[in-house]
């Protein structure tokens, strides 16, 4: 199965699914397709990137914001981020992906992406992501609070900090 038709069924199955604040986790099913392998008979690398992209898509879609995204011409943009791979994921394995918002600053988003299979973490990314429109950068806070979240980011953890001073450097 493409990421199309992935990404054809996540749009129809939104609505069906519940609304999410910012903070909130959005969970994914998925299972491993011929189609996601490499040379190696696992799930390709490249593959996890973009299923990150649909655990992104489902979490904003969930918090009710797309119409004023577009509306305003904001579009998501992944600034960088990092992806720790720790196990395999084979032909026809069942896996979720866990999307949330960690933290933001003025310029960015982070979140944490995890992919899980029976309970254990496979694989897990931080991303820092923006939203860019017409006049640049849109600061953080203006998203949250379209989203009708009025309270300050959560702590930014320690070990993002690192790496966003890495990042910087």
């Amino acid at each position: 199965m493409n990421l199309f038709v992935r990404l054809a069924l996540l749009l129809l199955r939104v609505r069906f699914r519940g609304r999410l604040a910012p903070l909130d986790e959005s969970v994914l099913r998925f299972r491993v397709v011929p189609g996601d392998l490499d040379v190696n008979l696992h799930m390709n690398n490249a593959r996890y990137l973009s299923m990150m992209d649909l655990g992104r898509t489902d979490l904003v879609l969930r918090m009710g914001v797309v119409r004023e995204l577009m509306r305003r011409r904001w579009n998501p943009v992944v600034g960088s981020l990092t992806i720790r791979f720790r196990r395999s994921l084979a032909p026809f394995q069942a896996y979720t992906l866990h999307t949330r918002l960690m933290c933001w600053d003025e310029k960015a988003f982070y979140l944490e992406q995890r992919f899980e299979r029976d309970g254990d973490v496979v694989a897990r990314a931080v991303v820092r992501g923006v939203f860019v429109g017409p006049d640049g950068r849109v600061p953080a806070h203006r998203l949250v609070e379209m989203a009708g979240y009025e309270a300050e980011s959560p702590p930014m953890p320690e070990a993002v900090r690192a790496w966003v001073e890495a990042e910087a450097a």
